[in-house]
C-alpha cells in the first residue's frame, strides 16, 4: 500500500513565446508540469494537448514542438501516455498532467503564517521580454541565456523544499507576481510584505518597459490588485509594471519557518537554482493584502 493521493492538475497550455518549436515544447511541458509540483506532487503520466495549423506550418515544425514537451515529460520522471490534436489557426500547446503527492505534504496557495519568509526560485520578467522579442525591441539572442531557465522544470526546487517547514506554495505564472502573492495573502489572512530591491528580474526586462513594451495582462494584473496593493517604495512606472508581468513558467514563491529560510536558500543555490532569493515576509493584519517595501 502507498500512502500517496493522485492528483490531477488543471490543463495548462500556451501559445508560442519564441519561434523556435523545440523552445516552445520545452517551455509549454514546463509550464504545465508546474502545477504538480507546486502542490508538493510528482508528475506521473503527461497527455499532449495540441492544436495546430498543420497546412500552413507542416508537420516538422509540429515534431519539433512535440520533442521538446517530450524532453520535458522524460526528464520529470514521466511518462507520455497519448493526447489530442485539432486543427486551428495557430499552435497551442501543452499538457494534461497526473501525478501523486503525499496527503500528509499537500502544498496548497495558503497556509502562510505570521513571520514566515518567502523564497522566489525564478526571475521575473518573461512575459515583457517574449512579447519584446516578438515586436523586435529586442534582439532574439538577448533570450539565450534566458530560455535554459525559463525552461528549468520546478521539480527540483519543490523536492528541496518539502525538506523544509513549508506553510504555503504557489507557482507565478499568469496573473503575475502580485496577484499570485495576493492570493496567497487573502488565503493565509495576512500581509505578505517583499522587497523591491530583493526581486529577481531577468536581464533586459526594466528596458523594454522604459521603451513602451508591455502586455495584454499587465493591465488586468494590475486591475487584479487594486486596493490590495500597498507600495510603500517609490518606484518607476517601469518598475511597477515588473509586479504585474505575467510569467510563462515561473519559478515558485515558497512560504517557509524563519528559521529554516537561510538553509532553504543555501540548497536550493547548491542545486544549481542559482536565481532563488528571499524576497518578503508574512506579516500578521487584520486586512490581507500585499506591500511593497
Amino acid at each position: 500500500m502507498t500512502d500517496e493521493l493522485a492528483v490531477v492538475s488543471t490543463v495548462d497550455y500556451i501559445t508560442p513565446p519564441v519561434d523556435e518549436p523545440i523552445w516552445f515544447g520545452r517551455i509549454a511541458a514546463a509550464n504545465a508540469l508546474s502545477d504538480i509540483y507546486a502542490m508538493g506532487g510528482r508528475p506521473i503520466t503527461a497527455l499532449n494537448l495540441v492544436m495546430y495549423p498543420e497546412k500552413k506550418l507542416g508537420s516538422d515544425v509540429l515534431r519539433e514542438i512535440l520533442k521538446g514537451g517530450h524532453e520535458k515529460v522524460t526528464e520529470a520522471g514521466a511518462s507520455l501516455a497519448g493526447g489530442h490534436s485539432t486543427d486551428s489557426e495557430e499552435p497551442v500547446y501543452g499538457l494534461a498532467v497526473t501525478g501523486l503527492v503525499s496527503p500528509k505534504r499537500i502544498l496548497a496557495n495558503h497556509g502562510a503564517l505570521p513571520g514566515d519568509v518567502l523564497i522566489l526560485t525564478k526571475p521575473l520578467g518573461t512575459g515583457v521580454l517574449f512579447n519584446a522579442c516578438r515586436s523586435g525591441r529586442l534582439p532574439r539572442a538577448e533570450l539565450d541565456p534566458v530560455l535554459p531557465q525559463v525552461a528549468f522544470l520546478n521539480g527540483p526546487a519543490v523536492e528541496i523544499a518539502l525538506k523544509y517547514d513549508i506553510h504555503a506554495c504557489t507557482d507565478i505564472t499568469g496573473f503575475a507576481l502580485a496577484g499570485h502573492t495576493l492570493e496567497m495573502a487573502r488565503g493565509s489572512g495576512l500581509v505578505i510584505e517583499f522587497a523591491y530591491a530583493a526581486l529577481p528580474i531577468y536581464p533586459n526586462v526594466l528596458k523594454m518597459y522604459e521603451k513602451g513594451e508591455t502586455t495584454g495582462s499587465n493591465g488586468p494584473n494590475r486591475k487584479l490588485v487594486t486596493g490590495k496593493l500597498d507600495l510603500a517604495v517609490k518606484l518607476s512606472a517601469a518598475q511597477e509594471e515588473l509586479l504585474f508581468d505575467p510569467q510563462t513558467s515561473g519559478g515558485l514563491l515558497l512560504a517557509v519557518a524563519e528559521d529554516q529560510a537561510e538553509a532553504l536558500l543555501r540548497d536550493l543555490r547548491g542545486a544549481g537554482i542559482a536565481s532563488a532569493a528571499i524576497i518578503g515576509r508574512a506579516v500578521a493584519d487584520s486586512r490581507p493584502g500585499i506591500r511593497v517595501v
